[in-house]
């Protein structure tokens, strides 16, 4: 009560902007739970229910987001799942904003860091749908801002782990990252171990006086011994293991249990058993036969018709008409997979520059200037808020679903659309949202911020401080948008997780970083 009393209005003063954003935000949220009643739906959605309700992996998606909603499942309410996916939104914002604060940004990139995630109409309509992207979005970005923070011990390398498990177990991206992360902290504490031997073989020895007092000669080699012992703990490769060593078992016992459990339900190794299946989706492309020449096992996936002609890749795995779909048995059975993943070999083999073409190309359609529809009207439907109630599911996946779903709810789950709060929601979304070409604006900040500090390192003062730490963020977002380029399709709810971090390496990229003192093999840092 003391602090609110006398600290909290300056408090309040000092980020009364970003305050004002967050309520924004808050508010947007409010107005859309009001909207649209319980939560809005996605094909995917009605899975990730039946792995709720009957847990066992999914061979298309981990059930990390299913476990997320049988958390709330004692409550019958997936209006309250959609409200705690909201605060993960807000959350969000915060941690991009503190973050920023915490390596010595600037207040006022602070919060433009922040109101991209908080204001934008499509993340607060991902964040109603009940697909698996919020949540990862929360666990991905608490990764990022956690490794930003020094000193960075043991005990947070391992948090760092948990929540890269947890992201994977909810997205199956998650799991090259783990690798990236892997990277960026062996680089760190190989740096750390460095400044650690560099201080401690700097430390200040005795005097002169205190040196030849005494027994003298005895007092000098008391001395060398002692500072040969301060030079042999420092173990280079001890201090990197400390870092490294706990964020690897964290990060992949996890995920290993999770295959042990996949391969005992379904006598296959991985998380999940769809990999061939949406890497041939993927090459339908460009995928020629005449140039692949491929066995006859396989020539049964091919299509005929030229790739121009073809339709989206997702169609490949979904429509009864796809050379994959009329094969014998599910679509993703273990001899199916296999098959598809064999043919996706053999055409990235086979035709490597017209795969790196159409890899970026559905890159590039994270940078559109516009939101034009990709990849079918039915999908990009799902993205906007509804003026109507929406229609029932088509699939028989979702069908079954839905009998799941009113198990959950113990009512029904039909979504009603209370004006005038769901015509202000979507008034709303026709103004304001990140345009593509905003994003990619946003990830040539940071490399272009480095050049010029290059270019300038000269001219700087002796002192200054250059701006720094942006380069794990801007990684991750540049990934979560290849990965699905490389190995699926575009999708824009594939390039909504990258956004804050592309604007968390933005505001880095031209904020002075902390500099960076050791002391006794403790990491300290002050602001620019």
């Amino acid at each position: 009560m003391a602090w609110a009393r006398e600290d909290l209005p300056g408090w309040a003063r000092r980020h009364r902007w970003f305050l004002g954003v967050f309520g924004l935000g808050a508010l947007l949220r409010l107005v859309t739970v009001l909207g649209y009643r319980p939560a809005l739906w996605f094909p995917d959605s009605y899975t990730y229910v039946v792995t709720a309700m009957r847990p066992r992996p999914d061979l298309v998606r981990p059930a990390g987001y299913s476990m997320f909603l049988r958390l709330f499942e004692a409550f019958h309410s997936f209006a309250l799942v959609a409200a705690v996916q909201h605060v993960l939104g807000l959350l969000v914002g915060v941690m991009v904003y503190v973050t920023v604060l915490r390596r010595g940004g600037r207040v006022w990139a602070a919060v433009l860091a922040g109101a991209p995630v908080l204001l934008d109409a499509y993340q607060v309509e991902l964040e109603h749908l009940l697909v698996s992207d919020s949540l990862f979005t929360f666990l991905l970005v608490a990764a990022v801002c956690l490794a930003m923070r020094r000193p960075l011990t043991a005990r947070a390398s391992a948090a760092l782990g948990l929540l890269l498990a947890a992201a994977t177990l909810t997205r199956t991206i998650g799991l090259p990252l783990i690798a990236v992360f892997a990277l960026f902290l062996l680089a760190y504490g190989m740096r750390r171990a460095g400044a650690m031997a560099e201080s401690t073989a700097e430390s200040p020895a005795e005097s002169p006086a205190e040196t030849t007092a005494g027994t003298g000669g005895t007092a000098r080699s008391s001395t060398a011994r002692s500072s040969t012992a301060r030079s042999s703990t420092v173990r280079p490769g001890g201090v990197v293991a400390a870092i490294v060593l706990p964020f690897l078992v964290t990060a992949l016992v996890p995920v290993a249990a999770y295959a042990g459990w996949f391969y005992a339900t379904h006598q296959r190794f991985g998380i999940i058993g769809s990999n061939g299946v949406f890497l041939y989706a993927r090459t339908m492309s460009f995928a020629d036969c005449a140039v692949m020449d491929p066995p006859a096992d396989l020539a049964v996936l091919c299509d005929p018709r030229p790739p121009a002609a073809r339709p989206v890749s997702q169609e490949y795995i979904w429509d009864a008409a796809s050379p994959l779909v009329r094969l014998p048995g599910i679509t993703f059975t273990k001899e199916t997979d296999t098959l598809a993943g064999r043919f996706a070999s053999l055409a990235i083999r086979s035709q490597p520059l017209d795969y790196l073409r159409t890899t970026l190309t559905e890159l590039g359609r994270s940078f559109t200037p516009g939101r034009p529809v990709y990849p079918d009207a039915d999908t990009y439907g799902y993205y906007r808020f509804p003026a109507t109630v929406p229609p029932p599911p088509g699939r028989y996946p979702a069908l079954v679903g839905k009998e799941f779903a009113r198990r959950y709810e113990q009512g029904p789950i039909t979504v009603r659309v209370a004006e005038p709060f769901a015509g202000w929601m979507r008034g709303y979304q026709r103004v304001a949202w990140l345009p593509g070409a905003a994003l990619l604006a946003l990830l040539l900040v940071p490399p272009a911020a480095w050049a010029a500090r290059r270019m300038t390192a000269a001219r700087r003062a002796p002192g200054t401080p250059a701006p720094g730490g942006w380069r794990l963020g801007w990684t991750t977002a540049w990934a979560l948008l290849l990965v699905p380029a490389a190995t699926a399709q575009f999708d824009y709810r594939y390039t909504l997780p990258a956004v804050p971090l592309a604007c968390l390496a933005a505001a880095l990229a031209v904020a002075p970083s902390r500099d960076v003192t050791w002391t006794n093999g403790m990491e300290n840092t002050n602001s620019g």
